[in-house]
């Protein structure tokens, strides 16, 4: 079962959900803001990737946090601060055959459906 995680409106997301449809690959997508974001599938994703994978610092969501908020990132706080603000998480953030993969690239993703 292949899950895509994001915001529906995200152009990168679209772009992921162009792909996958034009390759008619089977796929759930999980509105973060919509469906909500579970504690334990969020630590497991920075446990998996690290906060540091996970965030994304070139969005407005952190540039609008303190630089001190910013300047204590860790595990442990990425995870309070992406369930508060799940915009920060970079994506989109596909989850096929047990492997996650966060961003959207063609060749990443015709890799990755390749060894079906």
């Amino acid at each position: 079962m292949t899950t895509i995680y994001g915001i529906k409106n995200c152009d990168t997301m679209k772009k992921a959900f162009r792909w996958l449809d034009e390759h008619n690959i089977e796929y759930t997508f999980h509105d973060y803001r919509k469906d909500g974001l579970d504690r334990e599938l969020l630590a497991s994703w920075i446990e998996q990737l690290g906060w540091e994978a996970v965030v994304n610092k070139r969005g407005t969501t952190w540039r609008k946090l303190t630089p001190e908020t910013q300047a204590a990132m860790n595990d442990q706080t990425a995870l309070e601060v992406l369930l508060e603000q799940p915009a920060m998480i970079k994506r989109p953030l596909l989850d096929h055959a047990q492997s996650l993969t966060l961003g959207f690239k063609e060749d990443s993703y015709s890799n990755i459906f390749a060894k079906q």
